[in-house]
């Protein structure tokens, strides 16, 4: 089977570009935020506190979470139940902050994520798949921009919603989220030996895509 690992900081554009790449190649692209959801929903629907690390990570051993498409869309599937319409919930996405961090249950998650990148072709993003869930990926990425450019672009996000915001708060809020997420203890955010950098602060979605196939298609005929 063939992987795509594709990592770099928030608001760098993962999840766009993740899911084009497969499309384009016909390949599944793993939202691995929304396994953390489906964990997190599983925990909820089984009563634990969510202040009982003991009975979290005894717990989510017993969860079987997998992602398939069903013409065309994203289904999430916790133990043979679809639940992908129970996951945007704001409860959800509580448990989702509070559970994610656990080493045990990120253990679990790294394993059913490993799990489906053995039986399909996959594209998964996020921000230790090429250095801790994916390691052997045929093709590594680290996608990235400047903070200025990941705040403008969530900027423009929220004022197109009518959600009032400011700029250099955003930008600072940016900062402070990398700063977290490359120096936390489980699988710090890092660019992984063999990844390809791609500075997307110049380039446009498309022209991204593009360069990120061309190296793919480059590679694969090398091997």
């Amino acid at each position: 089977m063939a992987s795509i690992a594709i990592d770099g900081p928030a608001g760098a554009g993962k999840s766009t570009i993740a899911r084009r790449i497969a499309r384009e190649l016909s390949y599944i692209y793993v939202d691995t935020g929304a396994m953390y959801r489906a964990m997190a929903l599983y925990l909820l629907k089984n009563q634990i506190p969510v202040q009982d690390r003991e009975q979290m990570e005894e717990a989510c051993q017993n969860a079987d979470i997998s992602i398939v498409y069903e013409n065309g869309e994203q289904q999430v599937i916790i133990n043979r139940e679809n639940v992908t319409d129970q996951l945007r919930t704001e409860e959800v996405g509580k448990m989702a902050s509070v559970s994610s961090p656990n080493e045990k249950i990120r253990e679990k998650l790294v394993q059913l994520q490993r799990k489906l990148a053995k039986t399909a072709d996959v594209v998964m993003d996020g921000r230790d798949i090429g250095t801790k869930v994916l390691p052997d990926a045929d093709l590594k990425i680290y996608l990235t921009a400047s903070a200025r450019v990941r705040a403008l672009r969530r900027y423009g996000e929220l004022s197109e919603k009518g959600i009032p915001c400011d700029l250099d708060e955003i930008e600072e809020d940016i900062k402070k989220r990398d700063e977290r997420d490359m120096n936390r203890a489980v699988s710090p955010l890092r660019q992984a030996e063999d990844a390809v950098l791609v500075d997307t602060s110049e380039m446009k979605i498309e022209d991204v895509v593009s360069e990120i196939l061309r190296i793919y298609s480059t590679r694969s005929e090398v091997q």
